[in-house]
């Protein structure tokens, strides 16, 4: 399939940066709580390579996913790597024994991070690594600008082409922007978590994607029974909905949906071609007014 038949088409994130808009998450392709390894590691390189059939050009990931695992598998699947695929990853934590997630923002725990993901994806140069900083969903407060500029001096060593930043604020996007250019920002949002809707706008303004996670995650009750039935009228699933409302929210947004299944892959490409009525979009915007 042409990436320009995928819903949503593309985005051109920097001159030498093209990618789908609608993306794939490898972060379930590791093993339980994102740790160790698959149950099924033939079916975790099947998906790899069905998104890649599928005409995605987006995937993101990470090499403290498993950690190593995700990284090791879309190796296997993938290398060498078409032409046209864009390998995001991202660093700024680590792994411990207990599958913890500690943060890992020196500038040694940096570059050692940086190295680990160009070896395990068997790269000379990433795409585009994005510094993660805040907490699972929300961003901590206080200064980026150490960890960033350790990111821009690797990318001046020619080590990284762009650089993004994730679970992070207006305030240290800004401050990342004093440092060097960011040409995306990934951060939780959905239909019912709505807190970067300015930040949003004014990242598609200056032509920055906005890459969101969990497209599903942290509905209430009735936030649930709306999306429930917008889904049933729709005759629609609530990922179908949830991922067509971020499309059509803006044209910035970039869509990163994670499954280590086939079918469920081609059911999130499916479901977000699925245009959303003028009335429908109103019921599912006052989700956040509710």
């Amino acid at each position: 399939m042409p990436a320009n038949a995928l819903p949503g088409g593309t985005f051109t994130m920097a001159e030498d940066l093209t990618v789908t808009r609608m993306g794939y998450g490898a972060m379930q392709l590791a093993g339980p709580h994102v740790f160790g390894p698959p149950a099924d590691r033939d079916a975790a390189v099947a998906v790899l390579r069905e998104a890649v059939e599928l005409g995605i050009t987006h995937i993101d990931t990470s090499d403290y996913y498993g950690p190593y695992v995700t990284n090791e598998i879309i190796r296997e699947a993938l290398y060498p790597y078409p032409e046209d695929l864009r390998i995001v990853t991202k660093v700024g934590a680590r792994r411990d024994a207990e599958g913890g997630w500690p943060t890992a923002l020196a500038p040694d725990d940096l570059r050692r991070a940086v190295h680990e993901n160009l070896e395990h994806l068997g790269l000379a140069v990433l795409d585009v690594v994005n510094l993660r900083v805040g907490g699972l969903n929300a961003p901590d407060s206080g200064s980026i600008a150490e960890p960033f500029t350790a990111l821009a001096e690797m990318q001046q060593d020619g080590l990284i082409r762009h650089l993004g930043v994730s679970t992070v604020s207006a305030e240290q996007i800004a401050e990342a922007q004093s440092i060097a250019p960011i040409v995306c920002v990934q951060n939780f949002y959905n239909v019912a978590h709505r807190a970067d809707d300015d930040l949003v706008d004014s990242l598609a303004a200056q032509h920055i994607a906005y890459v969101p996670y969990f497209p599903l995650g942290g509905f209430n009750s009735l936030q649930s029974d709306t999306l429930e039935s917008v889904t049933s009228r729709l005759d629609a699933t609530p990922m179908a909905v949830a991922l067509a409302w971020l499309l059509q929210r803006s044209p910035n947004i970039l869509l990163i949906p994670g499954t280590s299944s086939v079918a469920h892959l081609r059911e999130n490409v499916a479901g977000a071609a699925l245009a959303i009525p003028e009335a429908e979009l109103a019921e599912l915007d006052d989700i956040i007014v509710a």
